[in-house]
């Protein structure tokens, strides 16, 4: 079954990248691993808070690609010959990802408790206008972005 997009509209252009990325977000929203909270801690600042207990620093990664939070965990292999008779912990790896609009950045990650708290902030760009001169030319010749 072939899904219409709502990006298919002709007035909508150069979207497609947009169209992958909430496919993406669809898909990972299944994963339930960690757990997480979303808090607004102000007009402009949001709190994302994962419980992820067992993991040190070490075994975790926050990062942003393009427009995308990324939190990855993987804990080191326990060489200690420890012998479990039950493991409830979870310890297995995991990676989240949450798409950013435009406008918000990562501002802090800490690490407390067993609780990893990443402080978003948005910050508002400049306004930008910029005018296109128009030249005379054939409507067959290629594109210039000078």
């Amino acid at each position: 079954m072939d899904r219409t997009s709502a990006f298919r509209n002709p007035l909508l252009l150069g979207f497609e990248r947009l169209e992958r990325v909430l496919a993406s977000a669809s898909r990972a929203s299944a994963e339930g691993y960690p757990p997480y909270n979303i808090e607004q801690i102000g007009d402009d600042q949001l709190r994302l808070t994962l419980a992820v207990a067992g993991f040190a620093i070490d075994d975790l990664s926050v990062a942003l690609e393009e427009n995308q939070l990324v939190i990855k965990g993987r804990k080191k292999e326990d060489e200690s010959g420890r012998v479990f008779l039950h493991r409830g912990i979870a310890a297995r790896q995991f990676q989240r990802a949450w798409v950013l609009a435009e406008g918000w950045e990562v501002g802090t990650a800490t690490l407390d408790n067993g609780l990893l708290h990443v402080g978003l902030r948005r910050v508002d760009p400049d306004p930008t206008v910029r005018t296109v001169q128009i030249t005379r030319g054939s409507a067959s010749g290629s594109l210039s972005t000078d």
